[in-house]
């Protein structure tokens, strides 16, 4: 399925920073040793990688998104522009590590088959993304504003969100022992109104319709949800729900 999802560096930072603000805990659990290499994979505007960095690790990000890429780059750190789906790298990593990001990728076998081979013998896949149920809310006023318009809601949603038994008999079956995973549920305090996050995250919806109609959708889905995720003083909290694990490659 075509994806027009974009990602424009300083919307991302204006709308979105909480992402890489609440990885730190998958950096934890990745517990990168100085020296490392390590592949961070969907690694954005290189927030984390950067992290990852400065604990003496060498780290190569990639992400599909150019304009991500360069704002990586402009942070001076080695990334480059690849396809998670699609992984060139061969047996040269200790670790590739992953924060929100794989939800984005439809084809996770092709991802944990890139991950494998671009591992060293016993090397480490750490990451969190979303999990079942993540932004069920979210979705699904999108949806159903989406079927209104006599149009495939459902066929809009570009995310893939597993479950804990999906997810882990995908990594079995690529070749990975599960050392830990969890499905956490994280309701995330949005920095502003949720029409900032709609227009960072849904472009998969908002694309279907002429450039014209898009703001009134917008304010149709948030009228929706503001009595379920906006409180009285008019804060918005999205219902995240997280994936997190950490597999080791068998070989």
């Amino acid at each position: 399925m075509e994806n027009p999802q974009s990602w424009d560096p300083d919307r991302y930072a204006r709308n979105a920073r909480f992402v890489s603000d609440l990885g730190m805990p998958v950096v934890e659990l990745l517990a990168a040793q100085p020296g490392e290499r390590i592949l961070d994979l969907g690694c954005g505007d290189g927030a984390l990688t950067a992290k990852l960095v400065a604990l003496g690790c060498e780290v190569v990000g990639v992400d599909a998104s150019e304009p991500q890429i360069r704002g990586a780059r402009a942070m001076g750190l080695d990334a480059q522009v690849m396809d998670g789906e699609h992984l060139t790298f061969s047996h040269e990593f200790d670790a590739v590590f992953s924060n929100a990001a794989l939800h984005w990728m439809r084809h996770p076998d092709d991802v944990i088959a890139g991950v494998k081979r671009a591992l060293k013998p016993r090397g480490r896949f750490v990451a969190e993304m979303g999990g079942h149920r993540c932004v069920e809310k979210i979705r699904t006023a999108l949806v159903e504003a989406l079927n209104r318009r006599g149009l495939d809601g459902a066929g809009a949603a570009p995310w893939y969100f597993p479950t804990v038994e999906e997810y882990s008999q995908r990594l079995i079956r690529g070749g990975f022992v599960i050392n830990y995973i969890a499905l956490i549920p994280r309701p995330t305090p949005l920095p502003g109104d949720i029409s900032g996050w709609l227009e960072t995250f849904a472009e998969n919806f908002t694309s279907k319709l002429a450039p014209a109609e898009r703001p009134a959708f917008i304010d149709e889905v948030r009228a929706a949800l503001r009595p379920q995720l906006c409180d009285s003083d008019g804060r918005w909290t999205a219902d995240y729900t997280r994936l997190r694990f950490a597999a080791q490659r068998m070989d």
